[in-house]
């Protein structure tokens, strides 16, 4: 047992940011297809983008708060400054996803259920970068 605990310590802020990016996918996943199996339709590439949209605002506000306090640790005071920046962060990743989701699902004719997957993905490891590097850096002290 005191294997594994040291183990989680020494990789805790990737472990913890996998954990929080899985609750995070379900928290965008269901939005997601919530959208397009009730009220928008998944092969309108409008709509798609929607339904991407509304899956994002949800994912976005959850993931500030779970990654601020659970993987990165932060104790920045001005968390409105922190918020805009993280959502800007946010916003390249985004395109990403759109422009993966436009490219699969409506260029290529790809289930656009395999093609969020996918899209996802991609998403995640950006996500990763861009906050560990530039919205939740570590001051020095």
């Amino acid at each position: 047992m005191n294997k594994i605990l040291a183990l989680y310590k020494k990789h805790k802020e990737i472990i913890n940011y996998l954990l929080v990016g899985g609750l995070t996918t379900v928290v965008s996943m269901t939005l997601f297809y919530g959208s397009t199996w009730t009220f928008l339709d998944g092969n309108d590439a409008i709509e798609l983008q929607v339904a991407n949209m509304i899956s994002w605002i949800g994912a976005v506000i959850f993931s500030y708060f779970a990654n601020r306090i659970f993987v990165f640790e932060s104790k920045e005071t001005n968390i409105l400054k922190e918020f805009i920046a993280f959502v800007s962060s946010r916003i390249l990743t985004l395109l990403l996803d759109m422009g993966t989701m436009f490219l699969l699902a409506t260029v290529l004719h790809i289930n656009y259920n395999i093609s969020k997957i996918f899209a996802m993905v991609l998403v995640t490891v950006g996500n990763y970068i861009i906050g560990k590097f530039l919205v939740f850096k570590k001051k020095d002290k």
